[in-house]
């Protein structure tokens, strides 16, 4: 009896089981490791970009955190003056910057703190025959042809300080300041700029893909004018952007940005040759 009592025990226990004779432990194991990873990424790769395609690697409620955090009111620094755009009537180029920082709107001229790289660039381009000072940003019409103006006039300490919807307001004070002046180029001093241009056309910032440095299509031409005050109808200004000139900026070795600003300064030279322009100081020294 006791022998028939244990080869029933070990029928039994050799007998497979139907709730896991279809799917084995290991399978049941190594199933959920490879599924979970895919959700959680999925939300910082595929929705940030509809917001702004510089954070993809961060969620959007982060991104707003940080901003938050850097934002100085206006009334920070109201002591300060804006600086004068320098801006004249069919200009071959103009520069737009971010906006004046502490020193330069305490100095009362463009690109005026030490660390930053504009004059330095504008030479090394061939934008210019030598480096200027800042305290020379006003005879940039009469001696070369080119102006200046920002997409943001207030001064702060840095572009961190400035909300995205001042920049992306910006661009439309810009639009109107070149349908006014019809610059044949505007020349973007950075791409946090650009980004703030496209927010304000498009809605959003731009994806990584729908970014370039260089001269952009036509169809993003500044101060495009249908009908003007005579009548007349005007394609807009080229758009070519360059690096940012702020010190700060390491993301690019000198050599790259220098080999970014050069074929706007080439193209500068080429259309003072084809205008025929003489500097100011030549003229009268003549």
């Amino acid at each position: 009896m006791a022998r028939t009592r244990s080869v029933k025990v070990a029928a039994k226990e050799a007998a497979p089981d139907p709730t896991t004779s279809l799917d084995p432990p290991s399978t049941l194991q190594t199933f959920p490791s490879k599924a979970t990873p895919t959700p959680r990424r999925l939300p910082k790769r595929v929705l940030p970009p509809a917001d702004d395609a510089s954070t993809t690697t961060s969620p959007k409620p982060s991104k707003k955190r940080r901003q938050s955090s850097k934002y100085a009111a206006p009334s920070k620094y109201s002591h300060l003056t804006p600086l004068t755009d320098i801006l004249e009537p069919n200009l071959i180029c103009v520069f737009v910057g971010t906006n004046p920082g502490v020193q330069t709107a305490t100095a009362g001229h463009a690109y005026a703190h030490p660390s930053n790289h504009f004059w330095k660039l504008l030479h090394s381009s061939g934008l210019t025959p030598r480096r200027l000072s800042p305290s020379e940003d006003r005879s940039l019409p009469a001696e070369y042809c080119m102006g200046n103006t920002n997409i943001v006039a207030r001064p702060s300490k840095d572009a961190a300080e400035l909300s995205k919807e001042e920049i992306a307001a910006g661009t439309k004070i810009l639009e109107e300041k070149f349908r006014r002046y019809r610059p044949e180029a505007v020349c973007i001093v950075g791409k946090g700029i650009w980004e703030g241009v496209w927010r304000w056309r498009y809605g959003r910032g731009f994806k990584k893909e729908e970014f370039a440095y260089g001269w952009q299509a036509e169809r993003e031409n500044m101060g495009i004018c249908g009908e003007a005050e005579d009548g007349g109808a005007w394609a807009g200004a080229r758009v070519f952007v360059a690096t940012t000139t702020s010190g700060l900026a390491a993301s690019l070795k000198p050599a790259e940005k220098e080999a970014i600003w050069r074929p706007f300064g080439e193209w500068v030279q080429k259309r003072r040759e084809e205008r025929g322009f003489k500097p100011e100081s030549v003229v009268v020294g003549a």
